[in-house]
């Protein structure tokens, strides 16, 4: 993993050639993402629009109306009235399993209804519709697919959609992809492309990371001719289809940002978890949350929990002004984020910075995180950081060192994974 360890824009970036589910579990759970090898890590309390980690338990998870409505139209337009009135005479169901149907949305069953390997026979449905989850190579079929999304959906010119930036941007995963017996069952880890093919046309594709704890979407592209049946719930539904049926815990929809209304219909999908981005503790994602969100440009639980303890104990009652959002955030300085990364261009420290969530420079130092740090030097292979330590001058808080460089790699990181990663030197 090669560190840069940089603010641009209230971000800060690491790139890796190569990364365990694991390590990037434990990232995402620090509220990184991903963009092909590239890791970031949004600095939430300078942004405009704040980026927040969400996800989904989805053993726990009720679809909506909408939700449930936009599969049963998908499965009607796939199977066809024909073959819908065929299949109820020639395979009919019981009198508790209507009733059981109209009560209950068997999330698992409806999404795999309308798929050929699912769908009774005879008669043929009116469509052949098939869903496979292969991995993130790159094809020109799905290439084409892409370029064809990005171009008349996002209205990119043709001349910046290119198949190395398709596969720098979608294919190049830096996650090793393996299997693993867990409860007798084989699941994927890695990167994968789920793709949804219409009488062996690719229609749309999810771009997925599966991970020990959940399923994590990236991106998802269809095409614009499948617009109207919105593809964005059908493959939401099934992506929390995958990570209950195969027992992956939890569902990942990506950044929540509160104040861009494309953003919200993330929250239907309830119930949410949300991530603190100053404790890196899930909490639930309700009315309380929601509220601060309408109130607040920033929101961390963790420091509410401080303010309402201080104002409960009188400690704000010498000052009978009403604070102010800034106040709340009087210990982050330099809140625009071109200061911020100005100031760390010349030389300022990430330490005194402050980035919400990262480690300080005494969680660092007092907890041998970064004398548990590999390097692996060009010319020696790999060295613990701790042999290095007596001939490196400089401070943690000296970003122009090395020492410092790698130590704010590890505040960002975390402990966990800074104790299995090796940082490429060279």
């Amino acid at each position: 993993m090669q560190s840069l360890v940089t603010p641009l824009e209230a971000s800060y970036y690491l790139i890796a050639k190569s990364l365990s589910v694991d390590d990037y579990a434990r990232l995402v759970d620090r509220g990184f993402r991903r963009s092909g090898t590239l890791l970031y890590k949004p600095d939430v309390v300078r942004q405009c629009c704040p980026h927040y980690t969400i996800r989904l338990p989805v053993a726990l998870f009720r679809p909506g109306r909408d939700h449930r409505q936009a599969v049963h139209r998908w499965n009607k337009y796939v199977l066809g009235e024909g073959y819908v009135k065929e299949a109820a005479r020639r395979y009919p169901i019981s009198k508790e399993e209507k009733s059981r149907l109209r009560n209950a949305f068997d999330l698992v069953n409806t999404v795999h209804e309308s798929e050929y390997s699912h769908v009774k026979r005879p008669p043929e449905p009116a469509h052949k519709f098939e869903v496979t989850l292969e991995p993130d190579n790159y094809t020109d079929e799905k290439f084409e697919l892409y370029k064809n999304y990005q171009h008349h959906v996002h209205h990119e010119s043709l001349s910046e959609i290119s198949p190395p930036s398709f596969r720098r941007f979608l294919c190049d995963s830096p996650l090793e992809r393996t299997t693993r017996l867990v409860d007798g069952y084989r699941r994927k880890y890695g990167s994968f492309h789920q793709c949804y093919r219409l009488d062996g046309r690719l229609i749309a594709m999810g771009v997925l990371d599966l991970l020990p704890h959940a399923v994590s979407g990236v991106y998802l592209m269809y095409h614009p001719d499948f617009e109207k049946w919105s593809f964005g719930k059908l493959s939401a539904l099934r992506e929390a289809a995958l990570a209950l049926e195969h027992g992956y815990g939890y569902y990942y929809m990506g950044f929540y940002i509160h104040s861009c209304p494309k953003m919200r219909y993330k929250a239907t999908y309830m119930p949410q978890q949300i991530l603190d981005p100053e404790s890196n503790e899930w909490n639930p994602f309700d009315d309380k949350m929601t509220r601060l969100l309408d109130t607040k440009p920033f929101v961390s639980l963790s420091r509410e929990g401080r303010r309402e303890f201080n104002e409960s104990i009188g400690s704000s009652k010498e000052d009978s002004r009403e604070p102010t959002a800034d106040d709340e955030l009087e210990d982050y300085p330099l809140r625009a984020p071109r200061d911020a990364a100005a100031a760390v261009s010349d030389g300022m420290s990430l330490f005194d910075l402050k980035i919400p969530g990262i480690m300080t420079a005494e969680e660092v130092v007092q907890g041998g995180a970064l004398d548990n740090l590999m390097l692996h030097i060009t010319q020696f292979g790999d060295v613990p950081f701790k042999r290095l330590t007596a001939s490196l001058e400089g401070d943690v808080k000296d970003p122009r060192s090395l020492k410092g460089e790698l130590a704010a790699f590890v505040a960002c990181v975390g402990p966990e994974v800074a104790r299995s990663v090796r940082v490429r030197i060279g």
